[in-house]
C-alpha cells in the first residue's frame, strides 16, 4: 500500500514527533537506528520532510530535527504519505490500472472504492501528536 520510503518517513516523523515532546531533537542516527533503516537513505527521507515543512532541521551543535510541539497535532498522515508517495492512495485503481474511473471502472472498483475511503479517512484523521504519544507512553513502537 505505501512504498518502503513512505513507511519509514511515518516512522521517523513519529519517532521526531516522540523527541520533540520531550524537548529533544533527534539526529539522523538516532532516527536510522531507531526505525531501523540505512543512515544515508533517511538522511534523504527527512531531507524531502523538512522540504515540506513537515519537521524542522536545526544546523550545528545540539541541532538535528524536530516538530514543533504546538502545531504536531496539525500534521496529519495525509500530508506525510502525500510528501512521500504522491496522491496515488487517493486516487489510484485497486487493480493498479491507469484508466479506471467512475464512468469507465474495473471489476473491484466498487468495493476497492469503500477501502479507499477508509484507507483516505484515516490518513487525514489521524495526527502526529496522537502517534507520538503512544511510543512516550510504550503503548506503541517502531522496530
Amino acid at each position: 500500500m505505501f512504498s518502503k520510503t513512505c513507511k519509514y518517513a511515518i516512522r521517523a516523523s513519529i519517532f521526531i514527533a516522540a523527541q520533540s515532546m520531550q524537548n529533544k531533537r533527534a539526529t539522523i542516527k538516532d532516527i536510522a537506528e531507531k526505525i531501523d533503516s540505512p543512515k544515508s537513505f533517511t538522511a534523504k527521507i527527512l531531507q524531502t520532510l523538512a522540504k515540506n515543512d513537515l519537521v524542522h532541521s536545526v544546523q550545528g551543535i545540539g541541532g538535528g530535527f524536530e516538530i514543533p510541539k504546538e502545531i504536531m497535532n496539525q500534521i496529519k498522515l495525509s500530508q506525510i504519505v502525500t510528501a512521500i508517495d504522491g496522491d496515488s492512495i487517493f486516487t489510484c485503481c485497486g487493480l493498479g490500472l491507469g484508466k479506471c474511473s467512475e464512468i469507465h471502472h474495473c471489476s473491484v472498483h466498487e468495493k476497492f472504492k469503500e477501502i479507499r475511503h477508509e484507507i483516505t479517512s484515516m490518513l487525514v484523521n489521524t495526527n502526529l501528536e496522537e502517534l507520538a504519544l503512544g511510543i512516550k507512553s510504550g503503548d506503541s513502537f517502531l522496530k
